[in-house]
């Protein structure tokens, strides 16, 4: 990724705040040359059995855990040891010069994005694919959902896991992207942010309180 200096990522909490507030990534790798690049969205999680799963300082080293449909043709060309990109899009919302106030003007598109690189390593057994799902339930029913118990369910994942691909993902290096107009003066980035702060969009007013926390 093409970080320009003023948009990089003021500390790398900034990089796993993204992350864990936004685990839908997409997942680009090459494939082959008739078929290839293969991209799909999934969920990722840290790997809660390995050390530092809750997001370490430098996300290097870092093992995720990611799972796809195996009739995926994108599952059927990733291979252990493949190199895979994981996308991370946080808020971001469209910048009318209407905005600015000033003329000649032009117009953009404020986001946040983290990408991260690492290595594939694809599970082979039932039960591997089994924690890896019961893993991610328990992530994200922590963080986005009422604590639903999948004690009674349990049974149905084992019925539908065999369709299941799993596989650990070895972070090997990560860039961040925070976009929110630093590169415009002060009077005109406080009034993009107290445009978007204003607007009815969640997404126009969750890159507000980004812009907001800006040193």
């Amino acid at each position: 990724m093409f970080v320009p200096s003023f948009y990089s990522d003021p500390d790398s909490s900034w990089k796993i705040d993204l992350i864990r507030a936004n685990p839908l990534a997409l997942a680009v790798s090459n494939g082959n040359l008739v078929d290839g690049p293969f991209a799909t969205h999934l969920p990722v999680i840290p790997d809660p059995g390995q050390p530092g799963s809750e997001f370490p300082g430098d996300l290097s080293g870092l093992v995720l855990l990611a799972h796809m449909n195996q009739a995926n043709p994108h599952w059927k060309a990733l291979e252990d040891g493949d190199t895979v990109l994981l996308t991370f899009t946080g808020p971001n919302s469209y910048v009318s010069p209407t905005v600015y106030q000033v003329t000649p003007a032009a117009p953009t598109w404020d986001f946040t994005s983290v990408h991260v690189r690492g290595t594939v390593e694809k599970f082979d057994s039932l039960e591997d694919t089994l924690e890896v799902v019961k893993a991610t339930v328990r992530a994200f029913e922590e963080r986005f959902g009422d604590g639903w118990d999948m004690t009674e369910s349990l049974g149905y994942f084992r019925k539908i896991a065999p369709a299941v691909g799993s596989f650990r993902i070895r972070v090997t290096g990560a860039d961040g992207m925070f976009k929110l107009s630093q590169e415009q003066p002060e009077e005109v980035r406080e009034r993009v942010l107290a445009s978007f702060a204003g607007s009815p969009c969640g997404h126009k007013r969750a890159t507000a309180d980004l812009m907001a926390k800006l040193p």
